[in-house]
């Protein structure tokens, strides 16, 4: 299976799936720790992917997203985007409605 065939897997088969640095107990940067605390706070049961321990998955989400950084969120397959979009829509209260399945259109 190619990495792209792979992160297709693994977004399609969990709701909420964190590209990130690290695992939720032990991020390994800042912007992942973040990322877990927000998704933490707002209750949501996500998936992890440590892009450290698999250097295909690193370089292809980067490719699959067309996105530069990790971490990076997926919700029911859908890019959601990374740190600095999930603090801005933490702050808003728009997270929370994503991660619950109750998004506001």
């Amino acid at each position: 299976m190619d990495v792209t065939e792979k992160i297709k897997q693994q977004i399609t088969s969990h709701s909420i799936v964190l590209y990130m640095k690290g695992t939720p107990q032990f991020p390994q940067c800042g912007f992942s720790g973040k990322s877990v605390q927000m998704l933490k706070a707002c209750g949501a049961q996500f998936e992890s992917v440590d892009v450290l321990a698999d250097p295909e998955i690193r370089e292809g989400i980067k490719r699959f997203s067309n996105w530069p950084t990790v971490p990076q969120l997926y919700v029911r397959g859908e890019f959601i985007g990374g740190c600095d979009i999930m603090t801005e829509l933490y702050q808003k209260g728009e997270l929370q409605r994503i991660v619950s399945g109750n998004t506001v259109k």
